[in-house]
């Protein structure tokens, strides 16, 4: 479903939908929202508010600003094939807002747009402080554009990527896991946040657990179709399964592991995070991290206890052994091996 919004009036924009009741209940909440019957559309006020508000009742990647009509064909045949190659929706999402933009940029038909063209939108998003990885994504989405829609040559599609950047992730001890799991009174957010951590998984992982992909008799956890498209196993510690009894028993979820308020379905992705961020505020750590940290702690920590690498790698779904051995460089089980020159010499004067 796409939203298309383009200049009606001095002052007003019209928004063009397919009629549902749940459409009309969104547009309703648009203040200064206006029905004309004469052209059946929806008009609403031309400002950055109600902008920013389309996006969010309707997803940023579903609603095209257009200058022009004829874009409309090169959008849906972009969803379409997005959905042909089984493409994650957030994925989908990511790509059609990355391509929206490019074209509000140049305010051109996607057939002129040329190479020079995407090149001077890459430098714009690099002079606006864009991450490599958030560029990087973008030159993906207009290449899978070109490429799969415009059925371009690779040759053509002839655009650099930006350098990445090789950071290491932050990692909490053992000692800061424990004040963090300890700082949580919820037995719900309690056995969330333990979850993580004791099985290596992402927040969205957990946030769209199952109650059958918990395997209590081979203390595993069955972790269905995540990134890329990919199902795995992984561990389900007895530490975990206990708390989970309870947290079952006390709150009896029906279908979700963790459901949300409603309990119609799962936990957001963004209350988990909320959870946690309070959670090392009150366990008072200084670190800047995030809960995809408690995933890196707990990979670090594996291979601190000398589990073969081979064996993480699998447990955290990584399709290629390079991504994992990242845990190589921010582990302590060899540095702490490594005696510094200065403690060397200042001890043979002792």
């Amino acid at each position: 479903m796409f939203v298309y919004v383009k200049k009606y009036s001095e002052g007003f924009l019209s928004v063009k939908l397919p009629y549902s009741v749940k459409n009309v209940e969104k547009v309703r909440k648009i203040n200064g929202r206006k029905w004309i019957q004469s052209d059946k559309i929806w008009v609403v006020p031309d400002n950055e508010d109600t902008t920013k508000l389309l996006s969010r009742l309707f997803g940023k990647g579903n609603v095209f600003f257009e200058n022009y009509e004829y874009d409309k064909d090169t959008m849906m045949a972009l969803k379409d094939e997005l959905k042909l190659k089984n493409y994650s929706v957030k994925t989908q999402k990511v790509y059609l807002g990355h391509v929206r933009r490019l074209l509000q940029y140049h305010k051109k038909c996607i057939d002129v747009i040329d190479r020079d063209d995407i090149r001077s939108y890459l430098l714009e998003l690099v002079n606006q402080d864009k991450s490599p990885a958030y560029i990087d994504q973008a030159v993906s989405a207009i290449k899978f554009l070109y490429i799969n829609v415009k059925k371009c040559s690779d040759d053509d599609f002839d655009i650099n990527r930006p350098k990445r950047e090789k950071k290491l992730p932050s990692v909490l001890n053992a000692s800061e896991v424990f004040k963090i799991i300890e700082s949580v009174d919820n037995l719900k957010h309690k056995a969330i946040i333990m979850l993580i951590y004791s099985a290596g998984l992402r927040v969205s992982e957990a946030a769209f657990l199952k109650i059958e992909d918990i395997d209590s008799k081979r203390n595993l956890i069955h972790i269905k179709q995540a990134k890329g498209k990919k199902d795995r196993y992984t561990l389900l510690s007895n530490a975990t399964l206990e708390i989970l009894r309870q947290y079952v028993k006390v709150y009896k979820p029906k279908y979700w592991l963790f459901e949300g308020q409603k309990g119609e379905s799962h936990i957001t992705v963004r209350t988990i995070q909320r959870v946690f961020e309070r959670a090392a505020l009150k366990a008072g750590v200084r670190k800047k991290v995030t809960v995809h940290t408690l995933r890196h702690s707990f990979a670090t920590h594996l291979l601190e206890n000398g589990t073969d690498l081979r064996y993480i790698q699998e447990l955290l779904g990584h399709e290629s052994p390079i991504t994992t051995e990242i845990y190589t460089h921010v582990s302590e089980k060899d540095f702490g091996k490594i005696q510094s020159p200065l403690d060397r010499i200042l001890n043979s004067r002792i």
